[in-house]
């Protein structure tokens, strides 16, 4: 029996995009659910994953294309990078929309100057699970949605029975369905392990033969241990133990395979002094976890770990929810030169207003958990529309003009 389908924040977006468009690639993580949710809307699937497929499609691209039943799914292509050829002669030939659906694991093809797809073919970002789709609540409007409207009147709500521990255990769980939904804790500390250790070995050959397995993996540790930070490259790749060369190709490889992200420094002529070193994180905080070996308990002791764990949980929600978004909110983060002032995001909204959101470990905040939130809506006036601190604790309440303490579960309640 078949599993029932979990709707995915990507589903209205993906449905309008093939009735717009002849081709649409849908890019992620391995095992986030992109073939899960393709296979709905296909009438064809080509898996390249399986052998028999794969030599048929190597052989002769442009023939395994022609006679099938359309919307074609073409799973895993990055596996015969041939058959972006195929496909761009036969959209060239015939544009009609909802022709062809395109799922990998790999962005550095979809994104090179000499693909053949620019142009052709629309990519459709999708994310691990964030809560509001492991809860159903898909249909909710997001979080920056209500407060940009609205402002604090979209975040009353009852209290949140969660504490910070049950965070840590939302967080720990992850967001890849298979270990999220359905593995107990041990199967899925096994699931996030091997998933690392196929990373630096299958997927990162599939990009880059010449990768050394071991040394990608300890630069991957590196950038666990450093998620939701902002740390200069030599630290970055003297804790690594590799040379700059090197540690920038591994970085260019793990974005490429979707499990890091850089969210660049915000920068405005308001505002003097801002530092422009991006803040790196993994994807999904179950997986910086398992990287570094920690659980519950061990979560719960370190306030750094914590602290970091919180803020990429957090960061997961915001981007599962932005790619889904109509807003077409871009995500930054802000800190001036010294640390005088920083905010752990900055959400800008079309029009150049901005939202800020700081990320606190601790169940009771008040206006000095806020301080860097007041110093930027001084600077930008009406532009700031909103700040908010997200905390562990169970209220929301209003910390001064336009800034509001909201529980994490905010996002998804």
């Amino acid at each position: 029996m078949e599993p029932t389908y979990l709707a995915r924040l990507v589903d209205p977006v993906l449905s309008q995009f093939i009735a717009d468009f002849p081709a649409v690639s849908i890019i992620g993580p391995r095992a986030s659910g992109k073939t899960t949710t393709a296979r709905r809307y296909a009438r064809t699937v080509l898996r390249l994953d399986d052998p028999g497929q794969l030599a048929v499609v190597r052989a002769n691209p442009d023939a395994s294309l022609r006679g099938l039943s359309e919307p074609i799914l073409i799973d895993e292509w990055q596996e015969a990078p041939q058959v972006l050829g195929a496909l761009k002669r036969s959209v060239d030939a015939d544009p009609r929309p909802g022709r062809f659906l395109l799922t990998g694991s790999v962005r550095a093809e979809l994104e090179g100057q000499t693909w053949p797809g620019t142009g052709r073919v629309v990519h459709l970002a999708m994310t691990t699970l964030c809560v509001r789709e492991q809860l159903g609540h898909v249909a909710a409007v997001p979080l920056l949605e209500r407060v940009s409207r609205s402002g604090a009147r979209e975040l009353s709500s009852p209290p949140s029975p969660l504490d910070a521990r049950d965070y840590v255990r939302l967080a720990l769980r992850g967001g890849f369905p298979e270990p999220a939904l359905r593995l107990p804790d041990r199967a899925r500390a096994t699931w996030l392990d091997s998933y690392v250790q196929q990373l630096v070995t299958r997927d990162a050959r599939a990009i880059e033969t010449a990768r050394d397995p071991q040394r990608l993996r300890r630069f991957f540790e590196v950038l666990a241990a450093n998620t939701a930070g902002i740390v200069d490259n030599k630290t970055l790749y003297e804790a690594a133990g590799v040379h700059r060369t090197t540690a920038e190709a591994y970085e260019h490889l793990l974005r490429n395979l979707f499990v890091a992200e850089a969210v660049p420094a915000w920068s405005t002529n308001r505002l003097k002094r801002l530092l422009k070193v991006p803040k790196r994180y993994l994807v999904d905080a179950g997986l910086a976890a398992s990287t570094l070996n920690t659980d519950e308990a061990g979560v719960m002791r370190d306030a750094d770990l914590l602290g970091r764990l919180l803020d990429t949980f957090v960061m997961a929600q915001f981007r599962a929810d932005l790619g889904a978004s109509p807003s077409r909110a871009r995500t930054y983060h802000l800190r001036t030169e010294g640390g005088r002032h920083e905010l752990d995001l900055l959400f800008e909204l079309p029009g150049g207003r901005v939202i800020g959101v700081e990320v606190k470990a601790a169940a009771a905040v008040d206006q000095r958990d806020a301080r860097h939130l007041t110093w930027l809506r001084e600077a930008l006036g009406e532009r700031f529309a909103h700040g908010l601190v997200l905390h562990t604790g169970p209220g929301s309440f209003e910390l001064g003009d336009r800034i509001t303490a909201a529980p994490i579960s905010a996002l998804w309640a």
